[in-house]
C-alpha cells in the first residue's frame, strides 16, 4: 500500500520591529567573542521523524518550530536519553493563544508573527503536558552576520529563523528538496516560513521543518532569511551553561524587563 502523500504548509507573516527586543550586535559591541566552531550538529542521534506538529494542515510553522526547538533542547540536555515531544493539541493551543487561530473557523488559520510568538513564550510559556514551557529571553540576531548566527546555534542549541520561501523548495505535488539552494529559474516567493536551525557546517545550516531535516545552503540563507533569534531556554542553559551573547541569566532578564513588563498587545497577549 502506497504511503499517504504528505502536505506542507507555511504560515509566517511579515516580520515586525519591536524596539524592546534586544539585539545581539548591541550586546556584543566592544567585545571580541571567540570565533564559532567550524561545525556543530545538535540533531545527531535524534529520531528521523520529529512529527509535523500540525504544519501539514495549519499555517502554524511559528509554533511548530517552537516545539521542534524543545525537542532539540531536551534531547541534548539529557545526552540523548530522553526527548520531549509534546502532543499536537499543545501545538494547536499555542497557535490559538499566540497567533489568534480559531479552530471553529477551520482552514489554515491566520499564520503567525515570530516576535509575537516569542513574546508570548516569554510572558506565558508554551503549553505542555507538564504545564507551560517559558523561555528566559530572546535576542534578535542580524542575519547578515553569519558568525553571530553560528554562535547562536552553538550557544543556544537552535536559531529560530524566518525567511521568504522561493518556489523551488515547494514543488507542486512533491517533497521539498533535501538541500535548499538559490535557483534563479524559480524566483517567485510563495510565502513565509519559520524553522529552527540546529546545526551548521561549511556547506550550510541544519534545518528542522515539517518534522524532517534539510540543509539550507549559506547562499540561500543570505538571500531569503530576514529574521533570526537566539533563545535562552532554561533547560539548555542549566545543562550546557551557554547563553545568547554569553550574558548571565540576570543580565538577560534585565534585557527582557521592558518587554516582559509592558502591556501585551492583542496578538501577543
Amino acid at each position: 500500500m502506497a504511503d499517504k502523500k504528505r502536505s506542507f504548509r507555511l504560515g509566517r507573516t511579515p516580520r515586525t520591529f519591536d524596539p524592546r527586543v534586544p539585539h545581539m550586535s548591541a550586546l556584543l559591541a566592544g567585545k571580541q567573542p571567540a570565533p564559532p566552531p567550524p561545525s556543530v550538529d545538535y540533531t545527531k542521534g535524534m529520531p528521523q521523524n520529529l512529527g509535523m506538529m500540525l504544519n501539514d494542515t495549519l499555517g502554524d510553522c511559528t509554533c511548530a518550530a517552537v516545539y521542534h526547538a524543545i525537542q532539540v533542547w531536551t534531547f541534548n540536555a539529557s545526552q540523548g536519553k530522553s526527548m520531549d515531544t509534546e502532543p499536537d493539541a499543545d501545538v494547536e493551543k499555542l497557535y490559538e493563544l499566540a497567533c489568534g487561530y480559531k479552530p471553529s473557523q477551520g482552514g489554515e488559520g491566520p499564520g503567525g508573527n515570530e516576535q509575537h510568538v516569542l513574546t508570548y513564550l516569554l510572558r506565558k510559556g508554551a503549553p505542555s503536558t507538564s504545564g507551560v514551557n517559558k523561555i528566559a529571553a530572546f535576542v534578535e540576531v542580524d542575519p547578515r552576520i553569519t558568525d553571530d548566527v553560528k554562535r547562536t546555534i552553538n550557544d543556544c542549541g537552535v536559531a529560530y529563523i524566518g525567511f521568504q520561501v522561493p518556489a523551488n523548495i515547494m514543488p507542486a505535488n512533491a517533497e521539498p528538496p533535501a538541500v535548499w539552494t538559490v535557483d534563479p529559474s524559480h524566483p517567485k516567493i510563495v510565502g513565509g516560513h519559520a524553522v529552527v536551525l540546529a546545526g551548521y557546517n561549511a556547506n550550510g545550516a541544519r534545518v528542522i521543518s515539517w518534522g524532517s531535516y534539510y540543509t539550507m545552503a549559506w547562499d540561500f540563507f543570505a538571500k531569503y532569511v530576514d529574521e533570526v533569534y537566539a533563545i535562552a531556554d532554561q533547560t539548555w542553559v542549566e545543562s550546557k551553561g551557554t547563553t545568547p551573547g554569553g550574558l548571565t541569566m540576570q543580565q538577560l532578564e534585565q534585557q527582557m524587563q521592558a518587554l516582559r513588563d509592558s502591556q501585551p498587545n492583542a496578538a501577543a497577549a
